[in-house]
């Protein structure tokens, strides 16, 4: 464009160009998919640059110029999250003032788990009851003591990677003998899996199948769960990877249910272990997890047409799940779904194993168990009425209204680096905890998993002793076994 301007040192005829940028569109609102757009820039000033706020989804053809019309190709990919995504291209040219494009992209809306994995549902089977009579409320009235085979299939590097050594049926005899008749078994699969396809390791599939045996064998019902298993979805409760995981939830549960297809009513398969949510949005995506599993392990057919299965509330706390867990996911078979949620409460004296700016730690616990000597480590809440009040909540909320709940982890820490009265009362005051928490779990129809990860030093929880598959902990077996009675 050429325009006449007056300034004091230019005759009146003389010409001054005006530097100037102008571009055919400023701004332009685009869906999920991947798209091309063009926009025209036409300009005279003599060099420009585009900087670009999201080389990692949009492309320019083209970022330097002169003079004259460029068409920009502005190439944008697939939005695969479900937030909506924006960013700026910016054209620069030190002889005039900036110009902007904006670009807005929406994100992907699920309903369905996308197909971002293979179909493992190769081979549904027609519904087959047999073997599958109990609703959740008979089983749950048929599960009366359960223990964790905790840091061990679960354990990120391989079954021994956290110190413990392979199960055997000679272990799970043991367990079944000193008076518990279920197990949770929990579980990793991500780390056997192919990062591209989701498609689990066969020789892991077959090996959970061998230790689900060894239980099944001893008549002991069996959960089967997907555990922390590197944090892909305990972690990440989130709409930017709920398609994400979704799709991967998916995927493994189709392939978890079609190999396990065969147990009874004894298996029950779980969701999740302690998924991180902290508000109602996050809880709505959880609940899509939880939508999956069910749907995936039903589509597989077979008996897993009448499974139990376990949905988790959020981080498995007693109070988020009372407050937040108001909508359960749906299911084609009716009758046939429990809740989970631990117990550690109070963690200053389940497991905390140094002070903290929040809080300090307890040794004792109980209203009898309380010492004079050392009364900073006498719990400042927590104690009965707490254990009370909690398992009150759930008995409402859930128990009451015919869904069982799975109190998939409970324990407290061994304190062994204490010493002489110290140490005796705080071995006190644990089993009575443990006996406690058991017996209230009963009272309220909650089932009990106890938690042992298989140490046997200061600051474990292990009852049995996994190298000679005998009881190292008989003050706490004791303990649970009086508070089931």
């Amino acid at each position: 464009m050429v325009v006449l301007v007056s300034c004091s040192n230019n005759s009146p005829d003389e010409v001054e160009e005006v530097k100037k940028i102008t571009l055919s569109s400023k701004s332009f609102e685009i869906t999920s998919k991947a798209k091309i757009e063009e926009v025209t820039l036409e300009t005279n000033v003599s060099f420009w640059t585009i900087s670009n706020s999201a080389s990692d989804w949009i492309l320019v053809n083209k970022i330097t110029g002169g003079a004259g019309t460029t068409k920009l190709i502005i190439s944008v990919s697939k939005n695969t999250s479900t937030e909506t995504r924006k960013a700026t291209l910016t054209v620069s040219s030190s002889e005039i003032t900036s110009q902007k494009i904006e670009i807005t992209q929406t994100g992907i809306t699920v309903t369905t788990p996308q197909e971002l994995y293979p179909s493992y549902n190769t081979n549904p089977l027609p519904a087959d009851a047999t073997g599958m009579s109990s609703s959740a409320v008979e089983l749950a009235s048929k599960m009366k003591l359960g223990w964790n085979i905790g840091n061990t299939l679960e354990a990120i590097g391989g079954e021994t990677a956290w110190g413990n050594p392979k199960v055997t049926k000679a272990l799970i005899d043991a367990v079944k003998a000193n008076g518990f008749n279920a197990i949770r078994i929990p579980c990793s699969w991500n780390q056997n899996a192919n990062t591209t396809t989701a498609k689990i390791n066969d020789v892991w599939l077959n090996r959970v199948k061998e230790v689900v045996q060894y239980c099944t064998d001893n008549d002991m019902y069996v959960i089967v769960n997907i555990h922390w298993d590197g944090g892909w979805l305990e972690e990440n409760c989130t709409e930017a990877k709920k398609e994400a995981n979704n799709a991967k939830q998916k995927a493994f549960w189709e392939q978890i249910a079609t190999h396990l297809r065969g147990f009874d009513e004894h298996v029950l398969f779980a969701s999740a272990n302690e998924p991180h949510v902290d508000d109602a949005t996050e809880m709505a995506v959880l609940t899509s997890y939880h939508q999956t599993f069910i749907n995936a392990v039903r589509s597989t057919g077979g008996k897993n047409a009448y499974r139990t299965l376990i949905v988790q509330g959020p981080a498995t706390d007693i109070g988020k799940t009372n407050n937040l867990m108001n909508v359960l996911p749906t299911d084609t078979t009716t009758n046939r779904m429990m809740v989970e949620i631990h117990y550690y409460a109070p963690w200053q004296f389940a497991g905390l194993t140094k002070d903290e700016s929040w809080g300090k730690m307890f040794y004792y616990w109980g209203a009898d168990n309380h010492s004079i000597t050392d009364a900073s480590r006498n719990p400042a809440w927590g104690e009965e009425s707490q254990v009370d009040s909690d398992f009150k909540l759930m008995k409402t909320k859930f128990v009451d209204k015919g869904i069982p709940v799975i109190m998939g982890e409970f324990g407290a820490i061994r304190r062994t680096d204490l010493t002489g009265d110290a140490l005796a009362l705080h071995l006190k005051s644990r089993a009575y905890y443990l006996q406690y928490v058991v017996k209230q779990a009963k009272l309220n129809s909650l089932i009990p998993f106890y938690w042992d990860e298989g140490s046997i030093k200061n600051n474990g929880f292990g009852i049995f002793d996994r190298s000679s598959n005998t009881v190292f902990d008989t003050q706490i077996l004791n303990a649970l076994k009086e508070g089931i009675k």
